[in-house]
């Protein structure tokens, strides 16, 4: 198979030093006939490399042949390998994961296919309805923390590409090196077709670096992990979801924490409001809603029992 993990914890690694300092290593087999040997089986099986070592691995029964006529039993033979490589082993033992030997799989691979055993939670909701309050919420529990709209900010200061991207469709948007929000929102937010071309765009190069820290933090030993986004339901992270979250909040709240948190006018933060879905298309797509209705204080007490009840589900 493409795959061998190395799993080791302290009692085992005691053990193996007690035992002559070997190390376990699990295969992960994809063919048929070696699958159907385990179920026959029913047993363990030592499988190690069928060539002598430092000797080039066989891809056929008759190479086997050749390297251990008159020393094995018999050979069960599936036909030639469909990959011809060694498998990659990855040592699980201790974070962050190693990669001790690269084969068949690539590093990419081995690294989304961890991310994809992250806890993930997704909140959305309209701008300035508390979805930074709900995150720290989850921080608490332990959780890594993805604000995409944070995300997205730093790209437009280190990502030339969405620079080039962003001011190709609609010009003169930045101050030096930093995205003028206001003049780019004044564009937007007026203009729908506008908004839908500045999604398509952020959405590719935000997406991109979401996974790249989850690969990142479920290397490092993550297990769960928040990400806010307005534009959640829109994108493949909605599916990745163990549950999705809408915030959602009045309208007067909302204008009143826009106005003091991105130093807009009133009219601003109502057209920015008025441009986005509505708190009813949130909660009817989402799993899970939570109001944000009273003061700060109430509001994390609430986030926090309901995730704490949400994840222990």
């Amino acid at each position: 198979g493409p795959l061998t993990l190395v799993l080791r914890s302290r009692r085992r690694e005691a053990d193996a030093v007690r035992a002559g300092g070997q190390t376990v290593g699990l295969r992960c087999p994809d063919h048929a006939v070696t699958r159907a040997l385990l179920r026959a089986c029913a047993l363990p099986l030592a499988a190690p490399s069928a060539n002598p070592s430092g000797a080039a691995s066989p891809k056929t029964a008759g190479e086997v042949l050749a390297y251990f006529d008159g020393a094995i039993a018999g050979i069960v033979d599936g036909g030639a390998c469909t990959l011809g490589r060694e498998s990659t082993v990855l040592d699980l033992s201790a974070a962050p994961y190693r990669i001790l030997r690269q084969g068949a799989l690539d590093a990419e691979a081995i690294w989304r296919c961890l991310a994809e055993t992250v806890t993930l939670v997704g909140l959305t909701g309209g701008s300035g309805s508390g979805k930074t309050t709900a995150l720290r919420a989850l921080e608490a529990q332990g959780a890594l923390l993805l604000d995409a709209d944070a995300v997205y900010h730093d790209l437009t200061r280190t990502d030339g590409d969405l620079r080039a991207e962003l001011t190709g469709r609609f010009g003169a948007v930045y101050s030096g090196a930093e995205l003028d929000r206001r003049r780019l929102a004044d564009i937007v937010f007026r203009d729908p077709a506008a908004l839908a071309d500045l999604n398509d765009i952020t959405h590719k190069y935000v997406l991109a670096e979401l996974e790249r820290r989850l690969e990142e933090f479920a290397r490092r030993g993550g297990t769960l992990a928040a990400v806010d986004a307005i534009g959640l339901l829109d994108g493949p992270l909605a599916a990745r979801c163990a549950l999705t979250v809408a915030v959602t909040a009045p309208e007067e709240q909302r204008v009143a924490r826009l106005t003091a948190r991105d130093g807009i006018t009133e009219a601003e933060a109502r057209r920015r409001i008025a441009a986005q879905r509505s708190d009813a298309w949130f909660a009817a797509h989402c799993t899970h809603v939570l109001r944000n209705e009273g003061d700060r204080a109430a509001f994390e007490a609430l986030c926090r029992t309901f995730f704490k009840e949400a994840l222990h589900r």
